[in-house]
């Protein structure tokens, strides 16, 4: 493991300035850019439409926001053509949501009907289009938001043959426009101002789940729409465990306590953490902490177009070591979803362009069942990376 002490070599531009909140929504011209984009895409695929039924791709190109995705009761689903606007196939009860997007085309069923839950529009719409290749996305982190059994009733009804159009929407969302990073900056800032606070409500003694539920609420008063993810962990020297819902232990000088928080603002994320020594803290975590704050300026020299996914793994885990045990991948794309392709692992190859968003997520072994994570993010642009959230201060934290 190296000292950690190498020298910044790359000043980041810094874009998590908190202030007067973006608009919300987009204009129209952005949705318009991005369905052209797609139906060029479509084109040179040889596909006669696209089917979404997930939330993101269908937000991504018509603005349905809601949470009324959190019931698994309706599908939903958008077809965009080769040409003109999409149109939404959904439940009537999300009528008067959808009316207020930019799209026009709305067919509505009523639903649950489980005999029937919109295949047969669905078909009927296809077959207006003429549709018989239909893009869906088949392959690494896509689902499928509707029944095989309609899925395969759909295939026969409307005489289609689906084909995979995964590379094709990440083609799409990869680049985030200056409207979608203004809003990522937003929220990385609102999470940076929380985490100032965080010396404000930690103290030895909390338990770990009145910790959390303080720093949730400190993120909804700073002005977060929601904390959907708010994780971390806290231990001797590092935590075993950055996934799990707080317990009850309470902390304990020489804690290492760390949080991890995805919150929204108008439907897009943040993705960081931030660690904090409870106490005091010793030098093996004080050396720890140096080191990933190293291997983070590392990635953030040579974060610029033309490098890739790749490189950055690279450049983070030599500045770690061999003995510092990296764990998986050290960081991933971010937008309307906490997680998103690319990811920065051995195998990535993806090369980095302006406007992209990332997250640098380097990760060490601190000792027996213990590590430390630490977290940025990022967004791409000509002449290399600024920082969308604050940057962690380089010296490890003490409450």
């Amino acid at each position: 493991m190296t000292s950690g002490c190498s020298a910044l070599v790359y000043q980041p531009k810094v874009l998590s300035v908190a202030g007067k909140a973006p608009t919300r929504g987009f204009a129209a011209a952005e949705f318009e850019a991005r369905t052209a984009k797609a139906q060029r895409l479509m084109h040179d695929a040889g596909l006669d439409a696209l089917l979404f039924c997930t939330e993101p791709e269908v937000r991504y190109f018509s603005g349905f926001l809601t949470p009324f995705w959190q019931s698994p009761t309706r599908p939903w689903f958008l077809v965009v053509p080769r040409e003109g606007k999409p149109i939404a196939v959904i439940p009537g009860i999300g009528t008067e949501t959808m009316a207020a997007t930019w799209i026009e085309d709305i067919r509505t069923w009523e639903s649950p009907n489980p005999s029937d839950e919109g295949v047969t529009l669905l078909c009927d719409t296809l077959r207006g289009l003429n549709a018989s290749v239909v893009g869906l996305p088949m392959g690494e982190e896509s689902m499928l938001r509707m029944s095989l059994r309609d899925l395969d009733r759909i295939r026969e009804k409307a005489n289609i043959t689906f084909s995979d159009s995964g590379s094709l929407v990440r083609a799409c969302r990869f680049i985030k426009s200056a409207a979608e990073i203004e809003k990522i900056s937003h929220i990385c800032a609102l999470a940076s101002d929380a985490f100032d606070r965080v010396p404000a409500l930690i103290s030895a003694g909390m338990p770990l789940s009145e910790a959390f539920r303080a720093m949730r609420i400190e993120l909804l008063l700073q002005g977060a729409d929601e904390v959907p993810y708010l994780v971390g962990g806290a231990g001797q020297g590092g935590y075993a465990d950055v996934i799990s819902p707080p317990s009850e232990r309470k902390l304990e000088g020489g804690d290492i306590l760390m949080f991890d928080t995805g919150s929204t603002f108008d439907g897009y994320f943040c993705d960081f953490d931030r660690n904090y020594a409870i106490g005091e803290s010793d030098d093996a975590s004080k050396r720890a902490y140096r080191t990933l704050y190293a291997a983070t300026d590392a990635a953030l020299a040579i974060a610029k177009p033309g490098a890739t996914c790749a490189d950055l793994y690279a450049a983070m885990v030599t500045e770690i070591g061999s003995d510092g045990g990296g764990i998986g991948r050290m960081g991933h794309g971010l937008g309307m979803q906490l997680t998103e392709l690319p990811s920065h692992m051995p195998t990535d190859t993806t090369i980095l362009q302006p406007g992209m968003v990332l997250t640098l997520e380097p990760s060490m072994t601190v000792g027996p069942d213990r590590m430390m994570v630490h977290e940025e993010n990022i967004a791409i642009h000509e002449d290399g990376a600024a920082l969308l959230s604050r940057r962690a201060p380089p010296e490890l934290p003490v409450i």
